[in-house]
């Protein structure tokens, strides 16, 4: 009996390869079901670094262009002088606002003098800013759905690959009716890589949904405060004009 025992632990012991608990390999040997949660892993991964990267790119380019529009508003030019030398080069989201706003003012200065035409006008000129600042947080939020989705969805669908992937491996335990450690290790090591694949997957694009949440707050908060001087400027030139 005790030679039985002493057997039986040192079968259960046995050196398992190295090459069996491969990425590669352990991929190849999973169920179809845990091999589909794989990929979907890999390409959410994927998707959600692609997105980060172009985010990354995105703000840098804005903050740079809001400088240096900034810089130019506040040179001591003229609003009239600044609307003409802009143009059509409009390619930073203030220089839209800024020239929405001048859009409205040049073509109500031709409307009466009256104090309810002053007010409206100012409505405009604040509703014209509002509607070009929406449009243009719309789309610096293009792609933060995905960030959010792969951070909260991606640990489940790892879970689920795991449990599927044990379960196999509990099936093939009770169909060989042994439960040597090379029988047992490969399946639970191919279930806890799909958990390991969802990890890789939602962490970095938490990560990423949190840091470009805070600048997006952070660039709306900006444009909003730039929209409200300008309003306040043009608000006193149509003061003037009356």
């Amino acid at each position: 009996m005790m030679i039985d025992l002493i057997f039986q632990v040192t079968t259960a012991l046995e050196p398992v390869s190295n090459e069996q608990f491969s990425f590669w390999s352990l991929f190849l040997r999973a169920d179809w079901v845990v091999k589909g949660v794989m990929v979907l892993l890999i390409i959410a991964s994927l998707w959600s670094w692609g997105v980060a990267i172009d985010k990354a790119i995105m703000f840098f380019m804005l903050k740079r262009r809001a400088t240096d529009f900034e810089d130019t508003f506040w040179s001591g030019r003229t609003l009239e002088d600044l609307s003409a030398s802009l143009g059509r080069d409009t390619r930073d989201p203030m220089a839209r606002i800024f020239s929405a706003a001048m859009r409205e003012y040049s073509e109500s200065r031709a409307s009466p003098r009256t104090e309810s035409a002053l007010q409206s006008t100012r409505q405009r000129i604040d509703s014209v800013m509002n509607l070009v600042i929406n449009r243009e947080m719309a789309k610096a939020e293009r792609g933060m759905a995905v960030l959010a989705t792969v951070s909260s969805a991606s640990v489940f669908v790892g879970l689920f690959g795991t449990v599927w992937g044990i379960m196999n491996a509990f099936r093939a335990i009770a169909a060989s009716q042994n439960t040597n450690l090379s029988v047992v290790a490969p399946g639970i090591a191919e279930a806890l890589f799909a958990t390991a694949l969802g990890l890789i997957a939602a962490i970095p694009a938490l990560v990423f949904y949190n840091k470009y949440s805070n600048d997006l707050d952070a660039y709306g908060g900006r444009i909003e405060g730039y929209a409200d001087e300008l309003s306040a400027i043009l608000s006193r030139k149509i003061s003037k004009g009356q």
